[in-house]
């Protein structure tokens, strides 16, 4: 007792602010200078005044494209030439019209999501503004609205097998990462397998989960994903058939597995059929192999059906092509409601569902299952399977098939093609037979000049070479799809064709 309360005689001495008895300067307290006033730039906070052109209803070109030059940001690439996009105004079908009056066909969906084009259901129309009158807003577990109640019966009459749990986040990548999160807790493993030609959201998690040059924007915040590489390679082949293909992708993949550590593993996250990265369609059993080692590995399945789900490819998900799968979990978004809001899904099997029953989910967002948002997306659904969707994509699907083919034989600027369902892609050829360019490359000028004559003949949409990818809203008919071909044919005669 004689020491502990000698230690605590001491200890009071060393920490007295004076310092040692007769030594002021051993042991006392840091004290530190004042701060003083520090040299501040002072810079103008005080909020603006809205100028009264934002009470009119319509500005001139010159004031909006003025407007996009000085305050317009444009995501992914450059923002410079912001002016220069066409002024949308209106649409009809699958057309779009600027201010100037010009049509244009939409030859991508914009994003591959304006699945239903410019004409908006009455049904929609009617539910969006009826929710609006009611309650336009309700967050997370503090209540809930009837129609949320509703959307998550009717997902769960709708998508196979004990897929019966739902979340609905604002956009694809959002649902991804939802996704992943719910994997990880799920499993309590962390790594994620990926695929490199793949696209999952541009969260920085997203990102970290998808393989193409976009991952590196955000590559140094992401941990615990794994690459591998598709089935469908560009600048090597697995096989010369569709099964030796399919095997030896199968065994790498068990390969990487393996070397990683399966218990670290808690899911494989991936694209049925890709779709920025090129309409890859994956060979014969592929998927079925990929379910087969995540059961051999304990690791999830997570199907990535944000482009083609609703029946961009045919059936309501890409992933019932392939006989016998059925993925752990499914993210969507685009199709859900045709673009007109943003909303997604993330739809779980039961076992998953009951595990968060009892377990913190560990994922929020301020606007999930916005009820605006999910009245749009319940009328959608409805509508789609009203309309019968799939057999649309099916009655068309030959029409593409056709288009991509005839523009493949006729162009030597296209190398190949591919197609499914609603859904193609073109692969351009350079001189030396090779893809033009590469995906993370800048866009060459003999691209530009093609993208440039598309706009001139009326066809807009994405353009991501060395890939032309073919996708129009699925209400398209088959001669509205037959003209979209001929011009993107004569735009390809007078531009890229040309240069080789």
């Amino acid at each position: 007792m004689l020491r502990v309360s000698s230690f605590r005689c001491a200890f009071r001495k060393l920490s007295r602010t004076e310092g040692v008895e007769g030594f002021h300067r051993v042991n006392a307290r840091f004290q530190s200078p004042p701060l003083g006033s520090l040299p501040l730039k002072a810079l103008d906070n005080s909020t603006g005044t809205p100028s009264p052109k934002h009470w009119e209803e319509n500005w001139d070109d010159d004031s909006l494209r003025t407007a996009m030059r000085d305050h317009a940001l444009l995501t992914w690439g450059v923002t410079q030439g912001a002016d220069k996009l066409p002024i949308l105004v209106d649409g009809e079908g699958p057309y779009l019209i600027d201010t100037e009056g010009k049509r244009y066909l939409d030859w991508t969906s914009q994003a591959v999501c304006a699945n239903f084009g410019y004409d908006v259901p009455q049904a929609v129309l009617d539910a969006v503004q009826r929710q609006l009158r009611t309650v336009p807003y309700s967050y997370g577990g503090m209540g809930t609205t009837p129609v949320r109640a509703k959307l998550s019966s009717l997902m769960a009459e709708i998508c196979p097998g004990n897929l019966n749990g739902f979340l609905f986040p604002c956009g694809g990548g959002e649902a991804n990462e939802a996704a992943i999160r719910m994997a990880r807790r799920f499993t309590g493993k962390h790594k994620i397998v990926t695929q490199y030609r793949s696209y999952h959201g541009g969260s920085t998690t997203g990102l970290g989960a998808t393989g193409d040059f976009r991952r590196w924007f955000a590559e140094a915040g992401a941990t615990g994903f794994v690459k591998v590489f598709n089935p469908q390679p560009i600048g090597f082949s697995w096989g010369h058939t569709d099964e030796s293909a399919c095997e030896r992708a199968l065994q790498s993949l068990e390969e990487t597995i393996l070397m990683e550590g399966p218990d670290s593993i808690a899911a494989m996250l991936l694209e049925p059929v890709v779709g920025a990265g090129g309409c890859l369609i994956p060979p014969t059993n592929y998927m079925q192999g990929v379910r087969a080692l995540c059961d051999k590995y304990n690791m999830l399945m997570i199907c990535d059906e944000v482009m083609m789900g609703f029946f961009r490819t045919g059936p309501l998900f890409a992933f019932q092509h392939f006989d016998g799968v059925l993925p752990d979990i499914v993210t969507s978004a685009k199709g859900l409601t045709g673009a007109y809001l943003p909303l997604a899904m993330v739809a779980v099997r039961q076992p998953i569902k009951e595990f968060f029953e009892t377990n913190p989910l560990g994922w929020g967002a301020t606007y999930h299952a916005h009820p605006v948002a999910v009245a749009c997306a319940y009328e959608c659904v409805k509508h789609m399977f009203k309309e019968d969707f799939r057999g649309k994509v099916a009655a068309l699907q030959p029409v593409m098939i056709e288009g991509i083919h005839q523009l493949a034989e006729r162009h030597p600027s296209v190398l190949q093609g591919r197609a499914i369902g609603m859904f193609g892609c073109l692969d351009l050829r350079d001189k030396t037979g090779c893809l033009a360019q590469q995906l993370h490359q800048p866009m060459r000028n003999e691209i530009k000049e093609l993208k440039g004559a598309l706009l001139d003949k009326g066809i807009i949409g994405l353009l991501r070479p060395p890939f032309l990818h073919c996708c129009p809203p699925l209400i398209i008919s088959k001669e509205q799809l037959r003209e979209g071909f001929d011009l993107v044919s004569a735009a390809l005669a007078e531009t890229l064709d040309k240069s080789l």
